[in-house]
């Protein structure tokens, strides 16, 4: 008898159930929610001028409190690629973000909030509606205190580079405007590398106009031409500068690369706007300017102008007024200690800048374990104020002067002296953060063990 019946079919992997595609489907869902709102997070922090280190470790404690087993990213200056890991599977975004600023207060109430939910469970809708809440908080100085805080932290600088009375009056001016003009242009999005070479070309034109004419017509002797780079020292990017230094220490290089190349370019813009003015109109750059006052007066108005300075950079950084005086007491506290050991210990600058930074860590640290100010807000403008931004715009002007010998004698300090700052924040951080002194283990997560 024929069997016309059709041969069995090869057996064949069954689709899922609706079941299981609902239920992947969802969990596809629910990792979309929760690796975007961390995403955010991230964005907002590296929006703010935060190191790739601080960015990474607050997506991970936010990722691990809204779900998430495991959450990586890579970190650069305007990129965040990252990976979360939940419910047997995983999702892979990535965010750019080209608002480049420093938003110290913003920074220390992310951190804060992340602290808050370190360890416990919340919803992305809690999380979602905090971070709204802290974008839709403003700069905290208007436009008035905030270029006043530059002319005064500029005028302290001025004297800090061995200016008179009539160099920090000029200076104050001129630094005043350039940061006005500066606050309107980022405000409306402009390049930075045009807003730093428009504001460098303003503060140093306002400074020539001042002391010129005195010069010309009151008989002023020419030695006030001396603070004439410290009328541009509010467009050192000392913020971007720090964290660069902290990222490359932590072999984040990427971000750290990338910040060092955004500092490098804003400074030689400003600088080809100073040496164009100072060309322009015949202007010295060399000081000649010297103090002849008791070593007590002397060291006490420095501790006053260092404490000036760096309560004005604070201010620069939209920090809070208690942080703006934590970080200035530090400021005064070290820079005047550095300059005691380069005149009466005869210590070497980069040396003694070094030693400096790491004073600075260290209370930076203490102050932060006692309040809830973050150490990089502490510690920066502390910091910021031993940057030596007189001789870095100088060697620029030197070398379009054709002048390489003095050129490459100030760039040896000013590379000297950053390296210097950089390895003493680093030691502090080693001696009070163990994830700084000892490297933990990079796993690649198992799906099947997420589930």
């Amino acid at each position: 008898m024929l069997d016309n019946s059709e041969p069995p079919l090869p057996h064949t992997h069954q689709p899922p159930s609706e079941k299981i595609r609902s239920e992947r489907v969802d969990a596809h869902d629910r990792l979309a929610h929760q690796s975007r709102v961390v995403l955010r997070l991230g964005q907002m922090l590296l929006s703010c001028g935060a190191s790739a280190y601080r960015v990474k470790a607050a997506m991970a404690d936010t990722a691990r409190a809204v779900g998430i087993a495991e959450h990586h990213a890579q970190v650069t200056y305007t990129e965040i690629i990252a990976t979360a890991y939940a419910n047997g599977t995983f999702r892979t975004e990535l965010a750019e973000q080209r608002a480049m600023g420093v938003n110290a207060d913003k920074i220390d109430r992310i951190v804060n909030y992340v602290a808050s939910i370190k360890g416990t469970s919340v919803q992305v809708e809690q999380v979602d509606d905090e971070l709204d809440a802290i974008d839709a908080i403003g700069p905290l100085y208007d436009w008035f205190p905030n270029a006043a805080a530059s002319g005064l932290a500029c005028a302290a600088f001025s004297f800090l580079n061995s200016g008179g009375w009539v160099e920090c009056s000029a200076v104050a001016v001129a630094a005043f405007f350039g940061q006005a003009l500066r606050r309107q242009m980022l405000h409306r999005r402009m390049n930075h590398f045009g807003v730093w070479m428009s504001c460098g070309a303003l503060a140093a034109l306002i400074y020539i106009l001042l002391i010129a004419p005195a010069q010309q017509f009151l008989g002023l002797e020419p030695t006030h031409q001396a603070g004439f780079i410290s009328a541009l020292l509010f467009l050192v990017p000392g913020f971007p500068l720090v964290t660069g230094l902290i990222d490359l220490v932590r072999q984040d290089y990427l971000g750290g690369l990338g910040r060092i190349v955004y500092v490098a370019m804003l400074v030689v813009s400003a600088g080809v706007a100073t040496w164009a003015v100072s060309a322009v109109f015949h202007w010295s750059v060399t000081p000649q300017y010297e103090y002849h006052l008791a070593p007590w007066l002397l060291y006490l108005l420095r501790a006053i102008t260092s404490f000036v300075a760096a309560y004005g950079f604070a201010m620069l950084f939209n920090s809070p007024p208690k942080v703006c005086a934590a970080g200035a007491c530090i400021g005064a506290v070290i820079n005047t200690s550095r300059l005691a050991l380069v005149g009466f210990a005869g210590m070497m600058n980069p040396a003694a800048v070094g030693l400096a930074a790491l004073g600075a860590g260290l209370l930076a640290d203490f102050v932060a374990n006692r309040t809830r100010f973050s150490r990089v807000t502490l510690s920066v403008p502390a910091v910021v104020i031993m940057i030596p931004g007189v001789p870095l715009y100088r060697s620029l002007t030197y070398l379009n002067n054709g002048q390489t010998l003095e050129a490459l004698a100030a760039l040896s300090t000013v590379l000297f002296t950053i390296v210097a700052i950089g390895i003493g924040l680093s030691l502090a951080r080693m001696l009070t953060d163990k994830n700084w002194l000892m490297e933990a283990p990079s796993t690649v997560p198992n799906l099947w063990e997420l589930d």
